[in-house]
């Protein structure tokens, strides 16, 4: 069954399927949501598989690659489609059957990569956390971006293992941590005007709030401030935001999960990431 780029006409079908996965999907649907399927508008493309009154898959071709409700028959299509053009996002990212599958085709063309991240669990929470939130916590007020971004290079270079500064001397990436703090969707502690907490819900849809960029100063590591920070973010989101706050994690951030948990997330799936 033939992958085809899929315009505006579709974008009912398109909708429908990622409310199937609304968690997984959840960045491609705030794109279409605020862009829609016009691909100079939506800054990617969005590929369907499956007949024209019956899609099945999705695969979101932008600055990363994110396939939705990807069969494998799906996968190795997609797979087939993107082995003969330059890869051009920067990762991968998605449920992992479907992530990984696809990189086991792409591998040879679109490799080596950076890193290769297996295991992401996928968490969701929709009822407030039962720990106390930290009342220090609060969202950034727009003149304290300067304050932030220290913050988010370091929790962007400590987690993706570059540094946002690097393609463009920081440029985008500082348009983006203004963006989330004009929209009211970042997070911070400050002590002695310095961040010592910091988190965005970097997605929003209809369904759910996404939050990353989840970051604790090297210095107050250890000290349990986690906790509450992310009890307050997750308590906001919850009441002003979305009816369910997602994130994923890597496997190996056994704090960071505990932390999670404590707050009342529970695992709803595992995602991977491919990193170039």
């Amino acid at each position: 069954m033939p992958v085809r780029q899929l315009g505006e006409s579709e974008r009912r079908a398109v909708e429908r399927l990622l409310d199937h996965d609304p968690f997984a999907g959840a960045q491609v649907a705030e794109r279409i949501a605020a862009r829609g399927l016009s691909w100079w508008r939506a800054e990617g493309r969005i590929l369907g598989y499956g007949a024209r009154r019956n899609l099945e898959s999705l695969c979101w071709l932008g600055g990363n690659l994110t396939p939705v409700l990807a069969s494998d028959a799906a996968v190795a299509a997609f797979a087939d489609l993107l082995a003969g053009e330059e890869r051009l996002c920067s990762s991968i990212v998605g449920r992992a059957d479907a992530v990984l599958g696809l990189w086991d085709r792409l591998s040879d063309t679109w490799g080596p990569a950076r890193d290769v991240r297996p295991n992401q669990p996928l968490l969701a929470a929709d009822t407030l956390p039962s720990v106390p939130a930290d009342p220090e916590v609060r969202q950034v007020r727009p003149g304290e971006v300067d304050r932030l971004f220290p913050a988010a290079v370091a929790m962007y270079t400590e987690e993706v293992g570059v540094s946002p500064l690097a393609e463009d001397g920081g440029r985008s990436y500082r348009r983006r941590v203004n963006d989330l703090v004009r929209s009211g969707r970042a997070y911070a502690r400050f002590v002695d005007g310095k961040v010592v907490f910091k988190a965005e819900l970097a997605v929003v849809t209809k369904r759910t709030a996404q939050v990353q960029g989840v970051w604790v100063a090297p210095e107050w590591r250890g000290r349990g401030i986690a906790t509450a920070a992310m009890a307050a973010v997750v308590r906001d989101a919850l009441l002003r935001v979305a009816p369910t706050v997602s994130l994923y994690v890597n496997d190996f951030n056994l704090p960071a999960r505990r932390v999670y948990e404590r707050c009342g997330f529970q695992p709803i799936g595992t995602l991977a990431t491919v990193l170039f």
